[in-house]
């Protein structure tokens, strides 16, 4: 489902800051190289997320699903000088290539990454998360918010994707489609949890920016 027309989202793209040259290298890249390219984040919604990692100005960003390593450059333009990201992300096959650009990026240094079941790997941090984002397997996002939620304090920002999923949200929901039913739940669950205050941007396919109370 398209939110907005394809002239309007030309017009937003086309006033928005540019696309970094090596951002563009790996969207060309992705859409030659992997399968379901459309998964990457992309130039308008990447420039969302470093325009808020900049505000943050975070020490420690935690990133569940790396994919091709789009979003965590992007997440990396507002680290502090001496910051890190982990990110976070099942798919083997898809680790050379984040390394690769992450080495041709300024932030090499500051980007770890873990291959593996991010429930399984975030409880071994001993790191306090001022940025979070979840962006991986639909269904897991209820426990990837309570595992990111433990290792964060108050004011942290825990940012979700894709929660409008295509508009599905909207209903009726068919029973055995669980990404849509849990992703409905999951919304209510971030607008009524007393321990987070969120707003739900309307930013590509939903974004849910959540700040720890």
């Amino acid at each position: 489902m398209h939110f907005l027309s394809p002239q309007l989202e030309n017009y937003i793209r086309d006033h928005s800051e540019p696309e970094p040259p090596l951002l563009q290298e790996l969207t060309r890249e992705t859409y030659l190289r992997v399968v379901q390219p459309r998964m990457i984040t992309g130039h308008f919604q990447g420039r969302v997320l470093s325009a808020l990692a900049k505000l943050i100005n975070p020490t420690n960003v935690l990133e569940i699903g790396t994919y091709t390593g789009y979003s965590a450059l992007c997440l990396a333009e507002g680290l502090q000088e001496n910051g890190t990201i982990h990110t976070i992300d099942i798919n083997e096959e898809l680790v050379e290539m984040q390394k690769r650009y992450f080495n041709k990026s300024e932030f090499g240094n500051q980007i770890i990454q873990y291959t593996g079941d991010a429930l399984d790997i975030i409880p071994t941090f001993d790191v306090v998360f001022d940025l979070v984002f979840i962006d991986a397997e639909k269904t897991s996002y209820p426990d990837y918010f309570e595992a990111a939620l433990a290792k964060t304090k108050r004011g942290s920002i825990i940012l979700s994707d894709n929660v409008l999923w295509s508009g599905k949200v909207l209903g009726p929901v068919n029973e055995k489609d669980r990404a849509t039913k849990t992703l409905v739940d999951y919304n209510r669950k971030l607008k009524e949890d007393p321990r987070v205050e969120t707003v739900l941007l309307p930013i590509r396919d939903g974004l849910s920016l959540s700040r720890v109370r």
